[in-house]
């Protein structure tokens, strides 16, 4: 049963994201957080999680802190969302790309992480995907302009590949949702090689 609770992060999510778009489009990007929220709760997330899946880049994208987080919806929203953001900067700035990514699926690696953080974080990239595949079938090659450049076709693909794999074999990880994931990434890798990618 949702709360009130779940409306005052959707209500946060939409503030702090506003006039935020989907990469390369003019969707809000609330409406990302909005799937995310949903997968989790189709796949029998709690409303921590289904909370957690609204502010899941609330950190990474916005002025936001964890501690913000915290005070407004609590230490276990906010553990979920630290779990699922990337450190994007160390001392020297922005971290490259591939780095970024390779310390995120090391986290993700860990047995001890929690398997909420797992369901958020597979519910975001299938989401993702799902995206990327709709808008692959309407814009062909042009779609990976979008991507940082470092990452293009080749290395988005190897992620969500990496991602798919982990969650399927991860003893933390929602089964349902590391199906769905596996199957996406398999169609959007064999969309990648019948467009000679």
């Amino acid at each position: 049963m949702l709360t009130t609770r779940f409306q005052q992060a959707f209500d946060y999510a939409f503030r702090q994201h506003d006039r935020h778009f989907r990469k390369g489009t003019l969707t809000p990007y609330i409406s990302h957080l909005m799937s995310v929220s949903a997968l989790v709760l189709e796949h029998g997330g709690s409303e921590d999680e289904a909370i957690a899946g609204l502010l899941h880049d609330v950190v990474e994208d916005t002025e936001a802190t964890l501690e913000m987080v915290r005070e407004l919806f609590g230490p276990e929203v906010a553990g979920i969302v630290a779990g699922c953001s990337e450190d994007k900067q160390d001392q020297h700035g922005e971290r490259p790309w591939r780095e970024r990514k390779d310390s995120y699926i090391a986290h993700l690696q860990n047995e001890l992480v929690l398997p909420s953080v797992l369901m958020v974080s597979n519910a975001d990239k299938l989401h993702n995907v799902q995206s990327i595949l709709a808008d692959y079938r309407r814009l062909g090659e042009g779609l990976w302009t979008r991507f940082n450049p470092e990452a293009g076709r080749k290395g988005t693909l190897w992620f969500y590949r990496t991602l798919a794999d982990l969650f399927l074999q991860h003893p933390n990880a929602t089964p349902s949702l590391a199906r769905e994931l596996h199957q996406a990434v398999t169609r959007l890798e064999a969309m990648a090689r019948e467009r000679g990618a």
